[in-house]
């Protein structure tokens, strides 16, 4: 029996190092257990591969199979990264909508080989493009399971197609329950798990309809639970940009969702609210909205916010577990607000906007060591760690590798092609895959 069960943890330890599924990855959390994989690499060093995409994008590549699948738009708004801050920002801010010139008005879903590179099939999900600062109408990134793959764009259509490019269902999240009022554009992903797709829409700066969490038969596009995600956040700080995650514990599964002032956990199989927590935003400011994605790592749950505070809980609670599971915050420097964080459950790694990067005690929230200077830029793109490595990528595209443990230690900086970059990488295998503002990158050490 212990035998099966060794065997059982390790080949699905072996699946998740090959594969990186989803936003943020096998784990959900940034971290995979890939092995092998390079520190070093340049324009022509370590790169497998590269292939030309039709413009940037803030949607990070999924891998599954010899499949790679992305989002894109037809044509770019520009590719090489703008001055701080990106084009028209504050003509943007004064009207508090998109950019007149967003690019190809086609939102794509491609497919490529993962051996070669090459584009297998791509398709139109939708039209209308929008830029809203740092990203587009393709910011969230594709799920996928192996045989299918499943989409949301900014325009709020979601579409599962076969992994062979053949749609089998789609609709309209905006036809359905009523148009986004996000004030910057709809970017959440959707979350697979189990039989289920899984989206959030947590809004409310430009509406006064509620925001929800609400679950579809992946196979059939049936919607099984709509559950309204109340909250008293204030103005802006109604609005976020996270991903929901599947948090294990205890012997069942919950789904966690973090924004709007409260990270709250859901039962997956009817949305109910099981309890919630406060603290993003103790100060009830009009400006909170949340961009960072939560955690969920060895009976922890992780939460940023609008740079601090960051707050961690312990799991397993029910009702208002604001005080009685709060297991540290985080009030000092260097926290994030566009980047996500990372953790093995030991060391929680932050890497915030200016390029700091830096490392707590995962169950103390004790510092460790940081805030350290990676590559000179701006970073919007999330961490990843693996191989005992973290990655962390700036805005133009520049790749800095850091030693994953209890002391600083940088291992290199590496540049590609200075496009304007708002993807994170993704981990499979023996591999790093890199989606800049003008190509996708297969990086793995050369033989």
């Amino acid at each position: 029996m212990q035998k099966l069960l060794l065997l059982s943890l390790l080949l699905s330890s072996a699946s998740h190092a090959a594969e990186w599924p989803q936003w943020r990855g096998p784990k959900m959390n940034g971290s995979s257990n890939a092995t092998g994989l390079p520190s070093n690499w340049s324009a022509e060093m370590n790169i497998a591969w590269k292939t030309d995409l039709p413009a940037w994008s803030g949607g990070t590549p999924v891998i599954a199979g010899d499949y790679i699948f992305l989002t894109s738009p037809s044509t770019p708004e520009f590719n090489e990264a703008p001055e701080e801050p990106p084009t028209e920002a504050t003509n943007r801010r004064r009207r508090r909508g998109p950019s007149r010139n967003p690019g190809g008005e086609d939102l794509l879903l491609m497919a490529f080989s993962r051996k070669s590179g090459k584009e297998i099939w791509r398709t139109v999900v939708d039209k209308g493009n929008n830029l809203w600062r740092k990203h587009n109408n393709t910011s969230p990134s594709p799920v996928t399971d192996g045989e299918h793959v499943w989409i949301v764009t900014g325009t709020g259509q979601v579409a599962a197609y076969t992994i062979e490019g053949k749609q089998v269902w789609t609709f309209n999240l905006q036809d359905v329950y009523g148009e986004f009022g996000l004030m910057w554009g709809y970017a959440s992903s959707p979350l697979l798990h189990q039989n289920k797709l899984v989206m959030q829409i947590l809004h409310g700066m430009h509406t006064d309809l509620p925001s929800y969490v609400v679950a579809y038969d992946k196979m059939t596009g049936e919607r099984l639970w709509k559950q309204v995600r109340p909250t008293d956040a204030p103005n802006e700080s109604l609005d976020a940009y996270t991903t929901p995650i599947v948090l294990s514990h205890g012997g069942s599964d919950q789904i966690v969702v973090s924004g709007a002032d409260y990270v709250t956990g859901h039962n997956p199989q009817t949305g109910e609210e099981l309890w919630r927590a406060a603290g993003l935003n103790p100060e009830a400011r009009g400006n909170y909205r949340v961009c960072g994605s939560p955690l969920a790592v060895d009976g922890m749950i992780y939460a940023t916010s609008r740079r601090k505070p960051i707050i961690a809980l312990k799991a397993g609670g029910s009702g208002d577990i604001t005080k009685s599971h709060l297991a540290w915050t985080w009030t000092g420097p260097g926290a994030p607000d566009v980047p996500s964080a990372v953790t093995d459950g030991k060391r929680f790694y932050m890497v915030n906007d200016k390029g700091l990067i830096s490392c707590l005690n995962a169950k103390t929230g004790e510092a460790v060591w940081g805030p350290e200077r990676t590559a000179q830029g701006t970073v919007s793109s999330s961490l990843v760690l693996a191989d005992g490595k973290l990655y962390i990528m700036n805005e133009n595209a520049v790749v800095t590798v850091v030693v994953a443990g209890s002391e600083y230690k940088l291992l290199s900086t590496n540049e590609l092609d200075g496009s304007y970059t708002l993807s994170s990488p993704a981990v499979a295998g023996d591999s790093i895959y890199i989606r800049t503002g003008k190509a996708l990158y297969r990086i793995k050490r050369s033989s």
